[in-house]
């Protein structure tokens, strides 16, 4: 059984600031967000979890191993380098949905993400060490079959995009109406799902439904851990697995049994 510990995490006041006392360059405002997104994935990614940037007003993390500390210790950093702060709020659930609602709650109920007064609210639980288990994360890492040969060296960049985000928002809908699993796009043709205790039937079905609605073909690599890390990379090499062995669905490959092969 999962048990995701999700973390959302919100820019305090950011649309009024963006247009105080006058609009903020465009490209100024998109380096920024570019540079806090790469300064959260080092700080969670460093202690174990992920963090995906969705809206980048808004971003969600998947914090299992990480505790309050860590998270107060974020805010504190955050605070001292931008001109801006964050507020957090954190669920813990089996399924992602549910903790992804929980953690949100908690920052609604402190105030509005436009609300000048509400600054580095710090909401939610946080598994302790005694709850933690090798179930606790589910991660499925989905790659587009022969991305490249069938859009990057046959369309131009923007309708290889269209097709390939096509797939993904409709995989994004699928598992998340289903399952409860929460899906983000990384670039390329890669797609990363925070899942809840999920079988091979279940993936080979997601796939099925995704080729069916968005003509997209797609391979995943899935894996079980305490942390996201651990999770995410045993999903890479089961991805690998799927490359080497020629199949659409990999569950937990030892890393020795995988050989190397490319898209």
């Amino acid at each position: 059984m999962t048990n995701a510990q999700l973390t959302l995490v919100q820019i305090d006041n950011y649309g009024p600031w963006t247009v105080t006392p006058d609009p903020r360059r465009e490209m100024d405002l998109q380096t920024m967000q570019s540079r806090l997104f790469a300064d959260l994935a080092q700080f969670i990614g460093g202690r174990g979890g992920y963090v995906f940037f969705t809206r980048f007003d808004n971003m969600v993390a998947i914090t299992n191993g990480l505790d309050r500390t860590d998270h107060e210790l974020l805010q504190e950093t955050i605070g001292n380098r931008y001109p801006v702060t964050i507020s957090l709020g954190t669920g813990i659930d089996a399924s992602p949905i549910v903790a992804l609602e929980s953690a949100t709650a908690g920052l609604q109920r402190a105030g509005s993400a436009q609300d000048g007064d509400r600054r580095e609210v710090l909401s939610g639980d946080f598994l302790s060490a005694s709850e933690r288990t090798p179930e606790d994360v589910q991660i499925a890492h989905f790659d587009v079959n022969d991305a490249t040969g069938k859009y990057t060296d046959q369309l131009n960049e923007f309708d290889s995009f269209i097709q390939i985000e096509q797939g993904y928002a409709t995989l994004m809908r699928y598992l998340r109406e289903e399952h409860g699993a929460l899906s983000f796009f990384v670039g390329g043709d890669n797609i990363i799902s925070i899942c809840p205790a999920m079988s091979a039937d279940d993936y080979h079905e997601s796939i099925a439904h995704v080729e069916a609605d968005a003509g997209v073909e797609l391979k995943v690599g899935v894996g079980v851990a305490e942390t996201p890390h651990e999770a995410g990379m045993d999903a890479k090499h089961a991805l690998e697995a799927c490359r080497h062995r020629g199949t659409a669905v990999e569950l937990g490959v030892p890393h020795d049994d995988v050989g190397v092969a490319t898209d």
